[in-house]
């Protein structure tokens, strides 16, 4: 094979091969630095990381640096493995016979593992360790780590271990304990494009700012992933890459166009941003990845309006900077967080549809729809500021009328149904709908009980005689005891607690009986019994004062003496169960 055809891809051409061609670990190479050089070399390590940050090429630095003895053939273990002599050479290229790799992620068993521990109690064949390589450690059953645990924590003093992992989380802590543990950081925007502009230098490829900004993007802090992007951007680009060329490539919109449409969402305008999203689908983009980038933005502005600082984001254009600043500050967090819960929904519906493009348009119109309704707080607003229409006393009795929220109220929202005015809009739908959730007065009683209001409870159990009731009014008796102000108080904690007005209102007549009545009917009716009898009789002739406490009925006593007659048998005290 010719220099001409042994092409190699970049991601392999320019695999770190020392410590100091890492980037974005500094606190790792830092800590492993000052371990070799104080000769405490721990017996295992575990690295843990996204895919792309270089765990597997640090566990081969690593080794390396264990073996390597120098250009002179002297050397000890060094951070700076000399990457010349024959152990270094040979490690670099996978074939040293001492540093053994294995993917766990193939290799799960027992049996594979027995390989690992029966060979361990030989000495290097030529190193000065024997090193074991395992990748995607957390793939290993339960049964193989458990195999290895007495090796991992006595192994002989030349061998050491080293596992890699992105999911450190399905490692046992039994076998975390017994390594040290480095977690390798998403690679910094700021870092990820000097290291693809110092690689495009290097392969003579002249690629655009915004480009490499657009490739960190979408590596999403892998390094791997960053320098294959750049790798087919240069061949897609034939040495002269531009951001439009990176964008095609990667199947993305103009961030431009996207902010472009997202204002048209905003304004509500759906015919505008359906022919927007035609135009950037006609050009290639994939309408997930216009939603995508929706959300994307949505979030980032959201960030900006809490920390101002995160708009300086190397991967952000001046333009998208300037434009999302000025978003940041114009739009309040509700309509922020309510655009990004609908989008997160949007993006399952358009993956799992047939047809993408139809549920991205489907999901732009009800993002348009959605976007100028009014918020909680101004529903609540224009509903207070709607006049109350007079209360009717029924029955002609002529009942005193206190209104303590008034009673229900339409309003006119942007959409108007017909000419006149007292259009039903979705304003009054929507107080309608809220209020749909009290559908009797128990539901009432149950609020007010939910929300812990004991006063306002025993006032209206023991005070209210109900006379009318429908979702948002009330009609009712007091009693002789009942607070002059309970129509009040009581409208005023419903639209405290509703978000919607009350009209509460006292009349004269067809008051029902208190809650407190009926609940306390049947004890009232024993207690009457009870009082009527002879012996009951006698006993309050000689005891005036005397006054009935409870009352047991012949049923109960019986059901008593039964409990009362059981065997003991042994229990066992529940710190949690209920008294």
């Amino acid at each position: 094979m010719t220099d001409a055809t042994a092409y190699r891809v970049l991601a392999r051409k320019y695999r770190p091969e020392t410590f100091a061609d890492l980037v974005g670990q500094d606190a790792m190479v830092r800590t492993l630095k000052n371990a070799f050089a104080a000769d405490r070399i721990a017996q295992a390590f575990v690295m843990t990381g996204i895919r792309g940050t270089g765990k597997t090429t640090t566990a081969r630095i690593i080794a390396k640096g264990m073996n390597c003895i120098g250009t002179d053939g002297q050397g000890g273990p060094t951070t700076d493995p000399c990457g010349q002599c024959e152990h270094c050479v040979a490690i670099m290229e996978g074939r040293h016979v001492d540093v053994m790799e294995m993917d766990a992620a193939s290799n799960t068993g027992v049996a594979n593992i027995r390989e690992i521990i029966d060979s361990v109690h030989y000495r290097a064949a030529s190193a000065r360790y024997k090193v074991y390589i395992i990748d995607e450690v957390h793939m290993l059953s339960t049964g193989a780590f458990n195999a290895l645990l007495k090796t991992l924590e006595e192994p002989p003093e030349h061998v050491k271990f080293i596992f890699a992992t992105t999911e450190i989380r399905k490692v046992p802590v039994t076998v975390l304990s017994r390594c040290q543990r480095f977690d390798l950081r998403r690679i910094e925007p700021e870092v990820m494009i000097a290291l693809l502009k110092k690689i495009a230098g290097a392969e003579g490829a002249e690629i655009a700012e915004d480009a490499l900004a657009l490739i960190t993007r979408a590596a999403e802090g892998s390094a791997r992933d960053a320098t294959s992007l750049l790798d087919q951007a240069i061949s897609h680009g034939a040495g002269e890459t531009s951001a439009e060329q990176v964008r095609a490539m990667l199947g993305l919109a103009d961030r431009s166009r996207v902010l472009d449409l997202l204002d048209m969402i905003l304004r509500g305008d759906a015919a505008g941003a359906l022919t927007e999203l035609s135009g950037q689908y006609a050009d290639g983009a994939d309408p997930m990845a216009v939603l995508r980038d929706l959300a994307e933005i949505t979030h980032w502005v959201s960030v900006v309006k809490i920390t101002p600082d995160a708009a300086e984001d190397p991967t952000i254009s001046p333009e998208e900077r300037t434009r999302g600043q000025a978003m940041a500050e114009a739009l309040p967090m509700r309509v922020l967080t309510r655009l990004w819960q609908m989008l997160l929904k949007a993006l399952d519906e358009v993956a799992a549809a047939p047809n993408a493009m139809m549920a991205a348009e489907m999901a732009i119109i009800r993002l348009t729809h959605v976007a100028d309704l009014p918020s909680p707080e101004e529903l609540l607003r224009k509903l207070n500021n709607t006049p109350v229409p007079p209360a009717r006393t029924p029955g002609g009795g002529g009942g005193a009328s206190i209104s303590g929220t008034g009673s229900q109220a339409s309003a006119v929202g942007r959409h108007p149904a017909g000419g006149g005015g007292g259009q039903v809009t979705a304003l009054a739908a929507q107080a309608e709908s809220a209020l749909a959730r009290f559908p009797s007065f128990d539901h009432v009683v149950e609020l007010i009980r939910t929300h812990r209001d004991v006063k306002l409870l025993v006032e209206v159990e023991t005070s209210l005689r109900l006379a009318a009731y429908q979702p948002g009014r009330i009609e009712f008796v007091p009693t002789e005891t009942a607070p002059r102000d309970l129509a009040q108080r009581l409208g005023a904690k419903l639209q405290l607690w509703t978000g919607n007005r009350w009209a509460v209102i006292i009349v004269n007549e067809g008051g029902s009986e208190t809650i407190a009545e009926v609940r306390d009917a049947k004890e009232l009716t024993l207690k009457a019994q009870a009082t009527e009898h002879p012996l009951m009789q006698a006993v309050l002739a000689q005891f005036p004062k005397a006054r009935i406490t409870s009352i047991r009925t012949p049923e109960q006593i019986a059901a008593a003496a039964v409990s009362e007659a059981l065997p003991e048998v042994e229990d066992v005290w529940d710190p949690f169960e209920d008294g």
